[in-house]
């Protein structure tokens, strides 16, 4: 059975909760204890027709949410590693590092751009070189290469043909090149989400110094220590 509970605070405004009458239940000394969470600050009455009329002498005590700690919250490397797998840049914003998405989202961009206008352009070379390499005159693609005035006659043929050949070469190259850096982008952005997120815990300790002072070296090489020493400069860290 579901009661209806009517909430009063101190500063006079009221909202009706529902809780279960099961959960609901009088511990020691009078405490009310609903879902087996003692309510201590909360002062319960029974109105005239059943109702449970709650006031709240100290809202805040009661009703303050806690705020989390930034300054002591450490990622999970895992969850890390899944976000960034899934979503690129989801590890970056779970580990708090905003700085680094247009970084990783710039080289996306770019790699996606620079996949497209390679594309591109493979594919009016390779149509040009089709278009000049068959023997229908009416397939002329190729005109959109060529400077003004410009024709192709016999004589000049195959310098065109072998022309839109190595630039037909050329675009597909850098086109898989771009497809080959994107991926690469990818796999540095995982990497760098686990490796940030495991590395969120190392201490730098602020007592991390160098300390650099003359000494007397000894080599041992002579039984006389006279002979055997020199000066030196000895260097110590302290972390």
């Amino acid at each position: 059975m579901i009661a209806a509970c009517l909430l009063t605070i101190s500063m006079g405004i009221r909202a009706q909760v529902n809780v279960n009458a099961d959960t609901l239940k009088m511990g020691t000394e009078g405490t009310l204890i609903i879902d087996d969470m003692p309510m201590d600050d909360i002062i319960g009455t029974t109105a005239d027709d059943g109702t449970i009329i709650f006031t709240d002498p100290a809202p805040d005590s009661v009703f303050h949410k806690t705020r989390r700690d930034w300054s002591t919250w450490r990622p999970d490397p895992k969850r890390a590693l899944w976000l960034a797998i899934v979503l690129p840049g989801a590890g970056q914003i779970y580990n708090r590092k905003y700085w680094k998405l247009p970084i990783v989202y710039g080289g996306f961009v770019g790699c996606i751009y620079a996949l497209q206008w390679n594309d591109q352009m493979y594919r009016d070379y390779s149509q040009a070189y089709l278009d000049i390499s068959d023997l229908d005159p009416t397939t002329h693609s190729y005109d959109q290469f060529l400077h003004l005035n410009t024709q192709i006659t016999d004589s000049n043929k195959d310098r065109f043909k072998n022309l839109f050949k190595k630039r037909k070469d050329y675009y597909r190259r850098w086109r898989d090149m771009s497809f080959f850096v994107l991926l690469g982008i990818y796999a540095v952005s995982v990497l760098d989400a686990y490796i940030d997120a495991s590395l969120s815990d190392f201490d730098i300790s602020k007592d991390v110094s160098m300390r650099v002072s003359p000494a007397v070296i000894n080599s041992k090489t002579d039984r006389n220590p006279l002979r055997s020493s020199a000066l030196g400069l000895q260097c110590s860290l302290t972390f």
